[in-house]
């Protein structure tokens, strides 16, 4: 009987098998480094492109910068020139007709030109589609140059004439040094002019492109011309531009993209040109290397994780096999199941011996645990406790037997007479005649102090009574030392008889021997069923 399941259990934190950890720690110890490699690659290569691309565009931006600053420079020397030619000239209308017309159309620098009186009449302009000769202009630009009496460059405003334009202007002195009046050159922000051609060439399919803020934050150029005259609110770059400073940053734009800027500022006009790409654009070729790296390394580390696992499932196997017949060690046959485990490798061998060892000890002191449980330790017979597990045995398997009920008579008389030496001796006598006329299948017991218990399985009741007979005769012919002759009494029943309980068989038995003891002892009682009546 298992008295275990009486016991309180313990919950037991569950187990992870060798296997699954063998293959968790391999898969690490390689996952982990492959992936810190992979990240620390990426994020190198990332931190570089961005560095390198802010740099060239930062470096784009200052020699666009220059270029403008230099083209600038170079219309304010136009300009000059022409105020020199035309001084002498201020009441020659034709002559200054043919110079608006030949500064307009020479270097395409301006998108209009005009002579301007010290009044801001116009004397002359061109294209002459403008038609605003003899008119006194009074724009942001004319005051503004008419005031300053010396090389402007305006800041752009939007004209009478509905243009968005950038004022550049000359004043044009007599030779005494009398104020003439001024000869301008406006560009059109807004419509094709001289800042298309020095940076429209410079856009770029992949999202890069080129625009310029005045140092209100108001764009003056863009490769989106309906964004010029806007003002740029929350941009980093054109924060800088407005300071003063150029440098290079990450500016998320108007449309919310991350852009990688690099920004300068045009020293005469404070303008400032941003060359910008979409940082996405940036890394495009390096998530497409990186997306190409991990493909090629798919199949290597699939067939990588494929023998990692048949690795450690066949690491894994022997000591699994182990453990298991450990679970077992008390079965008789978990010896030959622990040889057969294949123990290739030095550690599951030394500890498969070790096992095998254990579990030879192990039987053996079960063996004989189980022989001490079972047996008598006087006579070498059967116990009590073995008796109950073969009579549940025969029951479970309706095994008929036969049951002889044994007692020494007058057992008392031999210990008082001759002292309990003397009486061992006769009940390992008693007993080793039980054994004799046993067959291998009978069952031989002691259940008590002198009484004794003869199962026969599969034997007939007159059967049994002729064994019985045969051994009380045995008894009373042999003479012991010391105690002489003894004589047994003995009880015989069947089952199955007339009660379907075991336990009634013995009782049965049990009667017959005091019985035969009431009938004057040294002698066979056997139990006859009650026949049923007609």
């Amino acid at each position: 009987m298992d008295f275990t399941r009486w016991l309180p259990r313990r919950l037991s934190p569950q187990k992870v098998n060798l296997r699954r950890l063998i293959l968790a720690l391999t898969i690490c110890s390689a996952f982990i480094p492959f992936a810190n490699t992979f990240y620390a690659s990426y994020t190198v290569q990332r931190q570089q492109l961005i560095d390198t691309t802010l740099e060239a565009n930062h470096a784009y931006a200052t020699k666009l910068a220059s270029s403008t600053e230099d083209f600038l420079q170079s219309a304010l020397q136009q300009l000059d020139y022409a105020a020199q030619v035309i001084a002498t000239h201020m009441d020659d209308a034709p002559r200054l007709q043919e110079e608006t017309a030949r500064l307009q159309l020479q270097s395409r620098s301006f998108n209009s030109v005009g002579i301007f009186d010290a009044g801001g009449v116009v004397l002359a302009t061109s294209p002459a589609t403008l038609k605003i000769t003899g008119r006194k202009v009074d724009s942001e630009g004319v005051r503004k140059s008419l005031a300053a009496r010396g090389p402007v460059i305006s800041d752009p405003y939007l004209s009478a004439a509905g243009n968005f334009i950038v004022f550049i202007s000359q004043p044009i002195f007599a030779r005494d040094g009398r104020y003439l009046g001024m000869v301008a050159g406006s560009i059109y922000l807004k419509q094709e002019n001289i800042l298309d051609q020095l940076l429209g060439t410079h856009f770029y399919e992949d999202g890069s492109y080129i625009y310029v803020v005045d140092r209100g934050k108001r764009i003056i150029y863009h490769p989106d011309n309906q964004r010029v005259g806007n003002v740029l609110a929350g941009n980093a770059a054109a924060d800088e531009i407005a300071a003063g400073h150029g440098g290079k940053s990450l500016v998320i734009n108007s449309q919310g993209v991350e852009t990688l800027a690099g920004f300068a500022v045009v020293p005469s006009t404070g303008w400032g040109i941003v060359a910008q790409r979409p940082q996405e654009a940036t890394l495009a070729p390096l998530h497409a290397l990186m997306r190409t790296v991990l493909y090629k390394t798919l199949p290597v580390a699939v067939l990588t994780l494929l023998a990692i696992c048949w690795s450690a499932r066949r690491i894994a196997r022997p000591l699994q096999l182990l453990a298991n017949g450990a679970r077992t060690m008390d079965k008789p046959s978990t010896d030959q199941t622990i040889r057969a485990v294949k123990s290739w490798y030095f550690e599951s061998h030394e500890l498969k011996k070790a096992m095998l060892i254990g579990i030879g000890l192990l039987q053996k002191n079960i063996s004989k645990l189980r022989e001490d449980v079972n047996t008598d330790p006087l006579t070498g017979l059967g116990n009590r406790r073995y008796l109950n597990a073969e009579v549940a045995g025969f029951q479970a398997q309706e095994t008929p037997f036969a049951v002889i009920a044994i007692d020494i008579d007058h057992f008392k008389r031999v210990n008082d007479s001759h002292g309990h030496d003397a009486g061992d001796a006769v009940l390992r006598q008693l007993a080793a005649q039980m054994r004799e006329i046993s067959r291998a299948d009978d069952i031989a017991c002691r259940v008590g102090g002198e009484e004794f218990l003869l199962l026969l399985p599969k034997v007939p009741l007159h059967r049994a009574a002729q064994v019985a007979e045969r051994l009380r005769r045995e008894i009373e012919a042999n003479e012991l030392p010391v105690v002489g002759r003894i004589t047994i009494s003995l009880g015989v029943s069947c089952w199955p008889g007339g009660e379907a309980s075991t336990r009634s068989v013995f009782k049965q038995a049990d009667a017959m021997l005091y019985q035969a003891k009431r009938n004057g002892r040294n002698r066979v009682a056997v139990y006859e069923a009650p026949r049923a009546q007609d």
